[in-house]
């Protein structure tokens, strides 16, 4: 225990200070056999941690929840939410928060075990992870945070030694996560619908305090707060959008104050581009499709407006009108910054009539040719080495003259906006079949090699890697017939 001195660990503990009927205390449930299956060491250099003092089966025990970390005070944090659009009460079922680690830059990271066993929000289920899905949370978690997508993170992946029973019969696993914050839509809910006003007025003097201090000079913080998260939240979906991820479970419960993206169970990215994408097998409806993101941020910062409207103003009638503002300001914000987003992508500088019938006429294309979304832009980049038939097309080739005539006509050299869109188009995604391919090869045969060549595209993934053109490349049938899973 001592050794642990020497890792680095500063715990403050401020949301185990809440309200006790804000979570339950918690230890993480012991497991038999714990091994390090991946370990973070970038982002435990950033965290300030060093692990170098531990042997490798005490780092095991360690990030399995056999053994805690000094200063911790677990918790299972109590939260509600809209799933599928339906209230419910929720919380940590199979997570536990150790607390807040204070990073060298002095930053507040939650440390939370993902895995970890029943609490008392587990609602009947074991509280458990399987290896498969903690190795996919870890891998496509790096791979947003290299994309530049706000994110939660990975520490580490811990296998247990125990068999966890999902469809099928898995490894059983404990992930650490690491994220400014799990606070959620769904806390404000929970507080809003179960506790009282009072709770609900400390609970977000705690959240402004913590994570947007600037907020507390406002005239009216609450609205602010409000004000704040939606266009923390569009600009996470505009991001989204921008590299084809599809969040697949867009509860409220799932969306972080702090516009992170986290919760990667049943996500998965768009090859062929259709608005409809949709992958997540318990979204018959199409709910949280590929082009329905940005309607259901809306949607959701409605149930947090509905939870705040108690604090914003005294007068309900008057609170109500003050929270309408907001939201309806949303379409434009969106609509303007989703503009601006395609028109980098195509390496423009601004977005006149022009340009955004040029970026309409190219996602009908891709729509109607059914090409892939990560490799058209691409090919436009590298226009005149395509070998691709799908874009050696006369009314491709039309597209791409236009596109070339407003780029002279906006004083744009061709060189400037390659270079524009080699910073926000990736050459390298997650696919989805190399991910279930290096899941099964991980997890069936203890084979990691095409599982660490994702990871390390992943780092650079808009650079040109050639040894590793092969992971670029979509499945032959656009991923027809594919199905993800939540996990639990």
């Amino acid at each position: 225990m001592t050794k642990q001195n020497h890792i680095g660990w500063n715990f403050k503990n401020s949301y185990a200070q809440l309200p006790e009927k804000m979570f339950a205390k918690q230890m993480p449930t012991a497991v038999p056999n714990p091994k390090i299956v991946c370990f973070n060491d970038e982002l435990a250099k950033t965290l300030g941690l060093d692990f170098s003092a531990i042997s490798e089966d005490n780092k095991a025990q360690l990030f399995s929840g056999n053994l805690l970390p000094i200063g911790v005070e677990p918790i299972a944090q109590a939260y509600a939410g809209h799933q599928f659009g339906h209230f419910t009460m929720l919380g940590d079922g199979r997570a536990i928060l150790l607390g807040e680690h204070l990073s060298p830059s002095n930053k507040l990271f939650d440390i939370q075990l993902k895995g970890s066993g029943q609490t008392v929000y587990s609602r009947r289920g074991d509280g458990k992870a399987t290896l498969r899905s903690m190795l996919r949370e870890f891998l496509i978690s790096e791979a947003m945070y290299h994309l530049g997508v706000p994110t939660s993170r990975s520490l580490s992946v811990v296998s247990t030694g125990e068999k966890v029973y999902r469809e099928k019969v898995h490894e059983g696993a404990v992930l650490a996560r690491v994220m400014s914050s799990h606070i959620r839509v769904g806390t404000f809910e929970y507080v809003s619908n179960f506790l009282d006003v009072a709770i609900l007025q400390g609970f977000t003097n705690y959240v402004i305090k913590r994570h947007y201090p600037e907020l507390a000079k406002n005239a009216n913080p609450p609205l602010a707060l409000l004000k704040t998260v939606m266009n923390k939240q569009i600009d996470l979906v505009i991001n989204w959008l921008r590299i084809g991820f599809i969040h697949g479970v867009m509860n409220t419960d799932n969306m972080s104050i702090t516009g992170e993206t986290f919760d990667y169970g049943p996500c998965a990215f768009m090859n062929n581009y259709h608005p409809d994408t949709v992958f997540s097998s318990i979204d018959v409806q199409g709910r949280y499709a590929f082009g329905q993101q940005p309607g259901i941020v809306q949607w959701n910062l409605v149930c947090l407006a509905e939870a705040l409207i108690p604090l914003i103003d005294k007068d309900a009638d008057k609170a109500v009108k003050m929270a309408q503002e907001v939201i309806n300001s949303f379409p434009a914000i969106y609509k303007e910054k989703w503009w601006q987003m395609n028109g980098i992508k195509l390496g423009f500088t601004s977005v006149a009539e022009n340009e955004k019938q040029l970026i309409e006429d190219l996602l009908t294309w891709m729509q109607n040719n059914q090409a892939d979304y990560t490799n058209t832009y691409l090919a436009i980049a590298n226009y005149y080495q395509q070998t691709d038939e799908k874009y050696i097309t006369p009314d491709f080739a039309q597209w791409y003259q236009r596109w070339e005539d407003i780029l002279k006509a906006n004083n744009i050299s061709l060189s400037s906006a390659l270079k524009t869109m080699q910073q926000h188009n990736p050459e390298f995604i997650p696919r989805n079949h190399l991910v279930e391919k290096s899941l099964d090869n991980a997890c069936l045969q203890q084979n990691f090699t095409l599982f660490n060549e994702l990871l390390k595209t992943s780092k650079a993934p808009y650079q040109a890697q050639s040894s590793y053109k092969h992971l670029q490349t979509p499945p032959p049938d656009g991923d027809k017939g594919y199905k993800t899973f939540c996990g639990t």
